[in-house]
C-alpha cells in the first residue's frame, strides 16, 4: 500500500493552492488498488477539508503514516516530519541564502527531497509548474496596473473571481489604449502571458515593425532568445551556446525601451544571463515603459527594477526613475512594478486542478511502481544526503 499524503502549507504568508484536487484524489483512488491518500486539515486551502471528505479522501492532522509528502511552497522546519519523501518546491538549487536553515533541517532529519523545479523532460523543458496561470494573472495585473496608471480603463482584480472562465467574462466589451506591449520568453509564463493577449483582442506585431511604428490599436510584440539576446563576437544566437555560455552574450532589449509602454517579462534568468537594461536606462530621455510586470519575479534580475516581492494584497510599487528608490504606485517620475512571488494565488482552485493533472499524468505513476530515472533525477536529498547532480550544493548544505 502507497499512502500519500497532502500536507498543509504552513509558508508565511499562506499558500492557498494544493498539489491534488479533491476530484483528482477519488480518480487515483478509484483507479489504483493499493494507493491511498491522506489530507492534512487546512483553513486556507482552495479546496475545503468538507470538499475532501465528500469526496471520500480521509482529512487528519496526523500525516506520520505516509511514504510520500507532497506540498507547494518551501515547508516550515518545524512542520518536517523526519524520515520522510518530500514533493515540494523547496527554492534551494540556486543556493538560496533564506532557505539555507530549511536546507540544513531536511539533511538533519534525513529527509528525501524530490524538487517539482527539477522534473524535466529530457530536453531540459520542465514537465510540472504553475507558469501559466502565474502568466494569466501577471499580464492581468500589468493591465490592470497601467489602466491605474492612465485612468484610461478600470479593471478589477483576479482574486476577486471564482474561477479563470469568470475572469474571462471580465473582459468581454473592455477596449485598451492604442499601448505596446512587450512580451519576454517562450515557456508557461509566456503562454499565460499570450493567452490574456489574446483575450482582450492585443495584435500581433513582428519586431521591426513593432520599432518602426506606432499603430491606432493595440499591439504586442513577443521577444524570444533569438530577439533578445546576441554573441558579443559574431551577433548570432544559439539557444545551447546561450545556455552554457550566456557570458559570451548581450542583451539588445534596449532597443525597445523607446517604443514600450508596458513589459510583460517571463524569461528564465540566473547571474550570469545579461539583464534586459540597466537601472541607468530608466533616466534616459526617451525610456517610455510605464509599466513593468515581472512575473518571473527575480529581485534585481532581468528586471533591475524589481526591487523586491510586494503581495497580492498590493501588488504594485513605484520606482523612482531618476533615484531608483522604491515609491507608492501612479507616480509621476516613476515606473511601476508588479513583482509577486506566487501570482497563481489569485487564481488556486483552476491552478491546483491544472498542477495535479500534469502530477498524475507524468510523475505519480513513476512514484507508484520506484526505479525512475525522471524522479532520480530530480531528487536533490536522500535519506538526508546530496544525491549526485547535486553535490555542488556541498557547501550550502553543511554545517
Amino acid at each position: 500500500m502507497l499512502v500519500i499524503g497532502l500536507i498543509r502549507e504552513g509558508k508565511v504568508p499562506s499558500d492557498n493552492r494544493v498539489a491534488l484536487t479533491p476530484g483528482q484524489c477519488k480518480w487515483l483512488v478509484k483507479h489504483f488498488s493499493g494507493l491511498s491518500i491522506l489530507v492534512q486539515s487546512s483553513p486556507h486551502r482552495c479546496f475545503s477539508d468538507e470538499e475532501y471528505r465528500q469526496a471520500g479522501i480521509e482529512v487528519t492532522e496526523d500525516l506520520s503514516a505516509c511514504d510520500v509528502l507532497f506540498g507547494i511552497k518551501e515547508v516550515p522546519v518545524n512542520m518536517l516530519i523526519d524520515n520522510k519523501i518530500y514533493f515540494f518546491f523547496s527554492h534551494t538549487k540556486k543556493k538560496q541564502a533564506y532557505n539555507q536553515p530549511l536546507m540544513h533541517a531536511m539533511v538533519d532529519r534525513h529527509i528525501t527531497l524530490i524538487d517539482y523545479e527539477c522534473l524535466e523532460h529530457k530536453d531540459g523543458q520542465r514537465i510540472i509548474g504553475f507558469g501559466f496561470f502565474a502568466g494569466i494573472v501577471g499580464a492581468h495585473n500589468g493591465i490592470m496596473a497601467y489602466g491605474n496608471r492612465t485612468g484610461a480603463y478600470q479593471l478589477g482584480r483576479v482574486r476577486e473571481v471564482h474561477d479563470y472562465r469568470e475572469l474571462i467574462h471580465t473582459y468581454f466589451g473592455m477596449k485598451l489604449p492604442n499601448i505596446k506591449i512587450a512580451v519576454t520568453g517562450t515557456g508557461r509564463v509566456a503562454h499565460g502571458i499570450l493567452e490574456i493577449m489574446n483575450l482582450l483582442d492585443v495584435q500581433e506585431a513582428e519586431p521591426a515593425e513593432y520599432l518602426r511604428q506606432e499603430f491606432d490599436y493595440p499591439v504586442y510584440v513577443h521577444l524570444k532568445g533569438t530577439d533578445l539576446y546576441h554573441n558579443r563576437q559574431n551577433g548570432t544566437y544559439d539557444r545551447t551556446e546561450f545556455h552554457t555560455h550566456p557570458d559570451s552574450y548581450e542583451c539588445v532589449f534596449n532597443q525597445y525601451l523607446a517604443h514600450t509602454d508596458i513589459l510583460m517579462n517571463g524569461i528564465y534568468w540566473d547571474q550570469q544571463i545579461p539583464r534586459l537594461f540597466s537601472m541607468e536606462d530608466l533616466q534616459r530621455p526617451d525610456f517610455r515603459l510605464q509599466t513593468i510586470a515581472d512575473i518571473t519575479d527575480d529581485k534585481n534580475g532581468s528586471v533591475p527594477c524589481n526591487l523586491g516581492d510586494a503581495t497580492i494584497e498590493s501588488p504594485v510599487y513605484g520606482v523612482d526613475k531618476r533615484t531608483g528608490a522604491k515609491t507608492v504606485p501612479y507616480l509621476p517620475g516613476s515606473v511601476d512594478v508588479i513583482a509577486v512571488g506566487n501570482l497563481p494565488n489569485e487564481l488556486p482552485r483552476d491552478a491546483s486542478k491544472f498542477f495535479g493533472e500534469q502530477l498524475i499524468k507524468y510523475v505519480l505513476d513513476d512514484v507508484r511502481k520506484g526505479g525512475s530515472a525522471l524522479i532520480e533525477k530530480a531528487t536533490i536529498l536522500q535519506k538526508g544526503q546530496l544525491t549526485p547532480g547535486f553535490m555542488y550544493l556541498s557547501d550550502y548544505a553543511a554545517h
